[in-house]
Order: C-alpha cells, then sequence, then structure tokens
C-alpha cells in the first residue's frame, strides 16, 4: 500500500501534486479525520457534522472524489463510536469513501465500531520498540479480520536516524538502558547482511501478511533502504532472537503516541467523605482484582503499573484489592506500583476472609486468622498500615462482634485506619458497627443489581457507613452489551452467573439496548450514563469499576462529567425497574448478604 498521509496543509499541497497525471489511479491513498486545533490546543472530534465536513475538506484538498481508505485518527471519547461511525457509513454509501479505519483505539471500541461498519484497517505503533498491541488488539483485528496498518515500524527513528529527544524513551536515563536493545539489533543485522533498520521492518513483515507497515521518510535513499527490507529472509530461529532481543522488560520509557492518548485526563475528580471517621477518597475508585486474573493469560506487569500510575495521576486514588485476587498476587503487584511516593497520594483498600483450603473456597473470621492476614497484607504491600481493611465476606460461623473485636485491635496498633464490610446484612452491619464504627459497605449496586436499596442502603446512610459500589457497569454488562460474553475466558467464573445464560440474556439485552440509546443522546458511552447513575445515588457513594486498560479507565473516569436531571435519572429508574433483569446476579452457593447472619456472640463465649 502506498499510503499518503496528508495531515498538514503542506502535505496535501505536496499530495496534490504528486498524485497529477494519472499516478492517483495507480495508489491507494488513507488520510484520516479526528483532530484539530482549537485556540492552540490539541482537540479531538468524532461529531457527525465534523466527521462530514473534515470529509469534504480532504476531499477538495486533495482533489480526488474518494478517499481510498479513510481512518478515525484518535477515538473521541466523549462521543459513542457508534455516532462516528454512522456517519462515515453514510460517507461510504454516497461514495466519498470506500474503507473505513481506525487509528490507535481500544480492542472493545474496534468491535464496537466494527458493528456498525466494517472496519477494514486498524493502524496502530508497532515495532520491536513497541509491543504491547500484540497483548488483545492484534488478535482482536485478527478475529474479526481487520487489516493491521504499523505506524512508526523503526521505533520513532530509533532503528535508523537516531534519537527523538523530546519523548520519554530518548531521554538520558533511559536511552542508556535502551541502547543495548539497538547493538543486539544491529549486531544481528550484520550478520544477516543488512541495516538495523531493514532488520526491524523484516520482523514486521515477516508478523503476517495481513500487516502492512508504513515507514516515513523524506529521503529517496532512505525509501530505497526501506524497500530493501522485503528482500530480508528470517527464519524462525531469526524471529526468536529477536523475539528475545525486543522483550518488554528491555525497553524503559514512554513513547509519544501513549502519552497522547493516555495523557491525564482533563476531568477534574471530586473528593468526599467515606463514612463518619474521616477518610476521604476520590469520588471514583480503581478496582483492581482484574489486573492479577486467577485464569487465562497474564497481564503484563510494566503495563498494569502503568495503568495504576495513570489512575493515580488523573486523581482516582481509591484503589481497592484482595488478599484473594490472584490469590494474592494483586497486593504484591499494588506494593510494586505504590514505590517512589506514590504510597502517600493513594487512600488504599484491602480485604481479608476468603481463602482456598484444600483446593475449596472457605470464609473465615476468626480472630487469629484474621490478624495473621492483616500481617500477611502488609507484608506483601509492603506498607505499614491498611487505610481501609474490609472484612470481603462474612463467616456465618463466627459472631460478627469477635471477628471486629480483632480489628478493633489492629486499629488501635495502628495497623489499619479504618474497618470495612462486604456483602453484609443490615442486621450482621447494626451488630459490627455497636463494637467499633464501620466506615464504608462495598456491596454490588448498579442499573443491574439495586436489591441492596430496600434496606442496606438506608441502613448504611442511618449510621453515617459510606457506600462502596463494585461491579458498577454490571459485571461488564454496560461495558459491551450482550457481547460481553464472547469476552469470557474459558475459565471466566461469569460463565456460570445465571444472568449470562443465554436463556436470560435474551431479555437481559432489551435493558442494554434503552441505556444505549439514552446515552447516545446523552452524548456519552453506555458504560459512563451507568457510572453516572451511581455517582448520582449521592455523595456517600464511590463506584469501583475495574479495568485493565487505560482507554477503558479514561471511558470510566469521563462518567464524572456526564450530567442528569431529575428527569434523566426517572428515565433510568424506569428502563432499571426490577422486572427488567432475568436471572439471579449469582448462583445459590455464593456468599452474598443474603446469607451473612452470624451467631449471637453468646454462642461464642459458651464455646469458649
Amino acid at each position: 500500500m502506498a499510503e499518503l498521509e496528508s495531515i498538514a496543509s503542506a502535505n496535501v499541497s505536496r499530495a496534490i501534486d504528486a498524485l497529477k497525471d494519472g499516478i492517483r489511479e495507480k495508489v491507494e491513498l488513507a488520510t484520516k479525520f479526528g483532530r484539530r486545533i482549537v485556540d492552540g490546543q490539541m482537540d479531538i472530534c468524532g461529531d457527525p457534522a465534523y466527521v462530514r465536513v473534515a470529509c469534504e475538506a480532504s476531499l477538495k484538498r486533495l482533489d480526488t472524489d474518494c478517499i481510498d481508505l479513510y481512518y478515525q485518527h484518535r477515538a473521541d471519547t466523549r462521543v459513542p463510536i457508534e455516532v462516528t461511525m454512522g456517519e462515515v457509513k453514510k460517507l461510504v454509501e454516497e461514495g466519498k469513501v470506500k474503507y473505513i479505519g481506525l487509528s490507535e483505539a481500544s480492542p472493545s471500541t474496534i468491535r464496537r465500531a466494527h458493528a456498525v461498519h466494517p472496519v477494514t484497517a486498524m493502524q496502530l505503533e508497532w515495532s520491536m520498540w513497541s509491543r504491547d498491541v500484540e497483548a488483545e488488539i492484534i488478535p482482536t483485528c485478527r478475529e474479526l479480520g481487520i487489516g493491521i496498518v504499523a505506524y512508526s515500524p523503526l521505533g520513532q527513528g530509533f532503528f535508523s536516524s537516531g534519537a527523538k529527544l523530546n519523548l520519554p524513551r530518548f531521554q538520558p536515563d533511559n536511552l542508556e538502558h535502551n541502547k543495548s536493545v539497538f547493538e543486539r539489533v544491529n549486531g544481528m543485522s550484520n550478520r544477516k547482511g543488512c541495516t538495523p533498520s531493514q532488520l526491524a521492518l523484516a520482523w514486521l513483515h515477516h508478523q503476517g501478511n495481513d500487516v502492512c507497515p508504513i515507514p516515513g521518510t523524506t529521503k529517496f535513499a532512505n525509501l530505497n533502504e526501506n524497500i530493501g527490507a522485503l528482500s530480508v529472509k528470517l527464519t524462525e530461529e531469526d524471529m526468536t532472537e529477536l523475539e528475545a532481543i525486543a522483550s518488554a522488560v528491555l525497553i524503559k520509557g514512554g513513547i509519544l503516541a501513549r502519552c497522547k492518548t493516555h495523557q491525564k485526563s482533563s476531568v477534574k475528580v471530586p473528593r468526599i467523605k467515606l463514612g463518619s471517621q474521616g477518610l476521604q477518597v476520590s469520588a471514583q475508585g480503581l478496582g483492581c482484582m482484574g489486573m492479577t486474573p486467577l485464569s487465562g493469560p497474564p497481564n503484563p506487569e510494566p503495563y498494569m503499573i502503568k495503568l495504576i500510575h495513570h489512575a493515580i495521576n488523573s486523581g482516582i486514588t481509591f484503589l481497592d484489592t484482595s488478599d484473594i485476587y490472584g490469590q494474592k498476587t494483586n497486593e504484591i503487584l499494588l506494593g510494586k506500583a505504590l514505590k517512589d511516593g506514590m504510597r502517600e497520594k493513594v487512600e488504599l483498600a484491602t480485604k481479608f476472609g476468603i481463602r482456598f483450603v484444600n483446593g475449596q473456597t472457605d470464609i473465615c473470621g476468626d480472630p487469629a486468622y484474621v490478624r495473621a492476614a492483616c500481617e500477611a497484607s502488609l507484608k506483601r504491600l509492603d506498607i505499614d498500615c491498611i487505610d481501609l481493611y474490609y472484612q470481603h465476606r462474612i463467616d456465618t460461623r463466627v459472631p460478627i462482634e469477635v471477628t471486629i473485636g480483632e480489628l478493633k485491635k489492629l486499629v488501635e496498633e495502628g495497623k489499619v485506619k479504618y474497618i470495612g464490610l462486604s456483602e453484609a446484612s443490615a442486621s450482621t452491619i447494626r451488630r459490627a458497627h455497636a463494637v467499633h464504627p464501620i466506615t464504608a459497605v462495598q456491596l454490588e449496586w448498579s442499573l443491574w443489581t439495586r436489591d441492596v436499596e430496600e434496606e442496606i442502603i438506608p441502613t448504611c446512610r442511618e449510621l453515617g457507613i459510606g457506600i462502596v459500589a463494585y461491579s458498577p457497569l454490571g459485571q461488564g454488562f454496560f461495558s459491551y452489551g450482550p457481547k460481553v460474553v464472547e469476552t469470557f475466558s474459558e475459565r471466566d467464573f461469569r460463565k456460570s452467573l445465571p444472568r449470562f445464560q443465554p436463556e436470560n440474556m435474551e431479555h437481559n439485552k432489551s435493558l442494554f439496548e434503552r441505556v444505549k440509546d439514552m446515552a447516545n443522546r446523552k452524548g456519552c458511552t453506555p458504560s459512563q450514563l451507568a457510572l453516572a447513575w451511581v455517582h448520582h445515588q449521592g455523595n456517600d457513594v464511590c463506584p469501583i469499576p475495574g479495568t485493565t486498560k487505560i482507554e477503558n479507565f479514561n471511558d470510566n473516569i469521563g462518567a464524572l462529567s456526564v450530567k442528569l436531571t431529575k428527569e434523566d435519572m426517572a428515565e433510568l429508574e424506569s428502563i432499571a425497574s426490577a422486572d427488567a433483569i432475568k436471572g439471579d446476579r449469582y448462583g445459590p452457593d455464593m456468599a452474598t448478604w443474603k446469607n451473612s447472619d452470624t451467631p449471637p456472640l453468646s454462642t461464642w463465649k459458651a464455646a469458649s
């Protein structure tokens, strides 16, 4: 593909001149829309009216009747991708565009766009210098039959003409580390009889015949050198050697595209008081469970740490983990992420109470176990004190007064600041609160799950207890809709949940469609609308959506900007009425607040 990127006016005029005299018919011409300068600032726009105007303007500047491949240069997180794609689809139908592409889009955005109109190509940064797209984006494209266009295949010039000194990876502290990668590539290219840039390009060419790298240059000599990469043959052994050279751990520092796409959010995150004991947290938290999955491929640790740091720098400082997540590895990950002054910037919550015994899940609230679990969490997190320590599930064999009594001692010893409960009944909350003030109750609350509104929410508010809403996106339902089941790994626990069974999902999908329609009217995504509904429940409520992707995090934080009127809330109340959902949220064997009552304290004393 001969791809001409027409961004600056000077480039466009040169492109027009270059495509005269019959040359236009010999090329496949790709251009993009979506980035513009407004009041001297970069702005991303996917509004339908802008899409159309941008296309018309590009056609005029290029002096052509039809654009072969029209990319959305960056996704506008304020506009549902379906809306943007809907307008580009019209341009295809009108003959102004042949094929549609995306650039720097997340897997979920790719899927949603592809459902509106087939996406022909995905442009992304891919090279031996930048390989994070291999984890999920490349497989998504291949699953959907979408071509892959690799920009910056020479690592922003790292493998050819030297450093770009304004980029993080080229800063002295990082470049000193990264130069060893170039030296190893250079050594191998000498053995192969080619240049380092040809070897780096050849690595991409050997990724598959659905991949087209688009190295840029302004010199004939460099163009000829780049074309020479097509003659470089790599064996399986060569590819294995290059994989080892270009492993993720060998590259240090961010890259420009990621910095621009994942910049600190412009959304100002409010602070709220959680409970009545003095704890203040960000109005939205970050659930970290998925960062260390129990099944499926592990998530790259450097990227997970990058995500955590991005959240903190964006103002999301309330981090939620547990000793059971990833069988203790989640806490270790958080401990690593909170080095170098990060610990002082966050409110850290973890949990105890669920453990594996002889391969079976066991709920334990015994005092000795509570203390041992706390000490172990402190060690894994590498901290002196836990900000908020939850009992993850209630042990129905141990009076709640006994468990909370031990937690009270940990508070007095300075190992825990505040105490929380998770999935506790109203009566259990009252009994616990009588022993020591409970700061927060964590519960599942969303448009998908509202049974807690009858008794638990009023109890918390009566006692001045903060409310932390987990799974505020309905276990992913409001992110993907019915297609969420297609994202489940083989051992994903959600596969067994009643609401996700085919007979129930057929009924439940209408809820998503109605939320999606309303989100389109509000100019937000369905997940942002669902999160905004939780945020509008009161300033004593903090939702903690979880994610493993910076793109999804940015989408979630955008919910804080969604304003809902009384009429909007009434409409959502109607959409999410009790009969709108079919199927229980959990199976009968799962521990929830509905089966969390404990024996009276007198039984424990008698047993003692």
